[in-house]
């Protein structure tokens, strides 16, 4: 389970006395602060800091910690990612680490600006003399402590469990934190820092690599991958592999061994609600529903239609009487009178009143004979066609050639009308008999279409492939293997590729002269692209009733999918299908013990270190020659500490990895402390609230009086 933070703030922080500690366990993943003798830390949250902006005011807030979720609200949390004040495991961002001493003193319940209490606090083994200066003129400086002491938390976590009788005077201590690994010699209680040993893995890097195993075996769960989520997936499922070749071998032959071992993680799933049919009395309400809907549709088609009647009506009627005063009017003063009323002749006002004739009866649902209908039509738009030329004037002849124009247009459309009807009708007359053959005998019909689906899609599979390969598809006269565009074009199109060689070729010789002779026009027509005969761009009869086919077989068969019946496409699966319960799961097979093993292989991530294993032989060749049989003595007193000693399988893998390395029968024993994160701060309270610890203090005054270089000189001493 993942650590927890506590973050309440203290309320009995003036009850202790100024010569009570404070002991800090300045971790690079957590930070932990609490009173000297108690057995554990008073506060606990994350060693890192944000600083998000108002959403509306565009104001800067610094958050440390875990951000807390009600700020997504009002903050944009997703630009300023976090901060951590350590490079690795040691700390350089001193403005970073302010702000969270600011915290965790706050948060201790200091309510001064001045902090009377001891520090005890912890870092990174052969910390460098500049960090740890930095840290003391921070706490002397910036909040007035009276003594400062650092200490390695490995080492303390190895005292801790010393007194608790797990370990002994002469042992490994191995260290496995959130950024870095350490091996440390301890000798009569005492780390020797000459020859430990570092490498740059740790539970980040695990974390990280399993990360992005996870997001490239999921792309579309990314979002659901966050850090937190993934470090609590590590710690649930991942373990250590006694053997990583052999463990990788077990996953490839996926036996139920790897089934077994095998875990998934189910994220947020609602399955879709079931198609069930609708009940009677659905069925009954939405029937009334849209009689409802079709009778107001009904209402309002009919309002509109009585009304259009009134205004033709009473268009008709002033018609007639123009009509009538027509015939009252003597015969030189017809054109003024029709002028006054926006008419230029008789004959324009018999055709408006033969077509408001016909759209009233159209309206009111009286059947107009085609004659009829086409008598008035011509007797409307074409009154100066049968009218001889001698007759008219030179504005009417211009009107009665595009009246011809006009009337053979419309002509040549009502052929094609009437020819797309019969082809309709033709289809219709197709489609019932098709109909009628598939209730005779469904399965041979189903098996009919199959089969000329499948014909269909093999004659423009094959079409598609020699247009794209040209005339030598399925020979090997192309020798480099390409296909030159000659070879795609068919007839037309290289007859006019020749003639616009050609014509480019002439041109080039001299003096441009083509288009000044009647055959340069004919050999331009020849050359247009209008006159392409290539059908690539008329509608495909063969595409056409493929479509036709498919669509109709998506009808009449559940288990037909597009491209299913072709052989090109036969393993293909259907693109869209409902998403399952399957389709929301992550799942963690190999990535189990794949990403825990950068701990022993760093170069799985590409860092060329030596591993947890190879680090213990390298300190103990370090270590001077005390005595003989030293090794053999530490070897058999190994403590693992620390966050990412917690893996299952961790003890076995190292006790197999240094036996590899150590002389035959040399006894080795690898034990796990009582609590691998929280033993450091435990071991540095225990020592805090010993007699001793005064003694091991770097006072402000020595500051001021020495200086940082003393600090070179400072050797802190575990032995109590």
């Amino acid at each position: 389970m993942p650590f927890i933070s506590k973050i309440e703030r203290q309320s009995d922080y003036s009850s202790f006395s100024s010569s009570c500690p404070i002991v800090i366990d300045n971790g690079a993943s957590y930070f932990r602060v609490g009173w000297a003798g108690e057995n554990d830390p008073r506060v606990i949250f994350r060693n890192i800091v944000q600083r998000p902006r108002h959403k509306t005011t565009g104001e800067t807030v610094t958050v440390v910690g875990d951000h807390n979720p009600a700020l997504l609200k009002y903050f944009d949390c997703t630009r300023s990612g976090p901060r951590s004040a350590f490079e690795s495991n040691v700390v350089y961002q001193f403005e970073i680490m302010e702000y969270i001493l600011d915290f965790g003193f706050d948060r201790l319940g200091a309510d001064q600006s001045q902090i009377d209490h001891p520090i005890l606090i912890t870092e990174c083994a052969c910390n460098p003399v500049q960090s740890r200066g930095k840290m003391a003129e921070l706490l002397f400086e910036s909040y007035g402590v009276p003594s400062v002491a650092f200490g390695v938390d490995a080492a303390f976590s190895y005292k801790y469990n010393q007194q608790l009788g797990i370990c002994k005077d002469i042992g490994l201590a191995i260290s496995s934190g959130f950024t870095t690994s350490h091996v440390i010699p301890f000798i009569n209680g005492e780390p020797v820092y000459e020859a430990c040993c570092r490498t740059n893995v740790g539970g980040y890097h695990v974390t990280d690599y399993l990360k992005q195993l996870l997001s490239l075996k999921h792309p579309h769960h990314i979002s659901k991958l966050t850090w937190e989520k993934v470090e609590e997936l590590k710690m649930e499922y991942c373990y250590i592999a006694a053997d990583y070749a052999s463990e990788v071998q077990l996953f490839q032959r996926g036996d139920k061994e790897a089934e077994e071992k095998t875990r998934c993680w189910q994220l947020p799933w609602t399955p879709s609600p079931a198609d069930e049919p609708p009940s009677e009395e659905e069925l009954a309400r939405k029937a009334a529903l849209k009689e409802k809907q079709s009778q107001r549709l009904r209402e309002m088609a009919e309002a509109k239609r009585s009304s259009k009647i009134n205004e033709l009506e009473n268009e008709l009627k002033g018609l007639e009487f123009l009509l009538e005063e027509l015939k009252d009017t003597e015969d030189d003063q017809i054109v003024s009178f029709l002028e006054s009323r926006g008419y230029t002749s008789k004959r324009e006002v018999e055709a408006a009143f033969a077509k408001v004739t016909q759209t009233l009866r159209k309206a009111k649902g009286e059947q107009v004979p085609s004659d009829e209908k086409a008598d008035a039509s011509a007797a409307e738009k074409y009154y100066l066609i049968d009218i001889p030329d001698e007759e008219l004037s030179a504005e009417q002849l211009k009107e009665k050639r595009r009246q011809v124009f006009l009337k053979s247009t419309t002509e040549a459309r009502q052929r094609a009308k009437q020819k797309r009807l019969e082809e309709e009708l033709e289809k219709e007359k197709e489609k019932k008999l098709e109909e009628q053959k598939r209730l005779e005998n469904p399965e041979r019909y189903m098996e009919q279409l199959r089969a000329k689906y499948k014909e269909l899609s093999e004659k423009l599979e094959q079409r598609k492939r020699l247009k794209t390969n040209g005339n030598h598809a399925n020979g090997n006269n192309n020798v480099s293997g390409g296909v030159g565009r000659g070879e795609r074009l068919n007839a037309a199109q290289r007859e006019r590729m020749r003639l616009l060689t050609t014509a480019a070729f002439d041109r080039g010789k001299g003096e441009d002269t083509f288009g000044q002779r009647d055959e340069d026009w004919q050999l331009y027509k020849l050359m247009s692209r209008d006159n392409d005969d290539d059908d690539s761009d008329k509608p495909d009869q063969d595409e056409a009733e493929l479509a036709r086919i498919s669509s109709r077989l998506l009808e009449i068969d559940p288990s037909f999918f597009p491209g299913s019946e072709s052989g090109a496409s036969a393993s293909e699966v259907p693109r869209f299908r409902p998403l399952t319960k399957e389709d929301f799961q992550i799942i963690l097979g190999v990535e189990r013990f794949r990403c825990p093993e950068v701990l022993f292989n760093p170069n799985l991530i590409g860092i060329d270190q030596s591993g947890l294993d190879e680090m213990v032989g390298v300190s103990l060749r370090r270590l001077p020659t005390w005595g003989q049989g030293l090794g053999d003595k530490m070897t058999t007193s190994i403590l693992m500490t620390g966050g990412s000693c917690l893996y299952p399988g961790m003890a076995e893998r190292l006790e197999a990895g240094i036996r590899m390395i150590r002389p035959c029968g040399t006894p080795i024993k690898v034990l796990r402390a009582t609590d691998p994160i929280m033993d450091a701060w435990r071991g540095a309270s225990t020592y805090a609230a010993a007699m001793q610890f005064p003694q091991q203090t770097f006072s402000r005054m020595d500051y001021y009086e020495k200086g940082e270089d003393w600090l070179r000189r400072y050797k802190f001493r575990y032995r109590i």
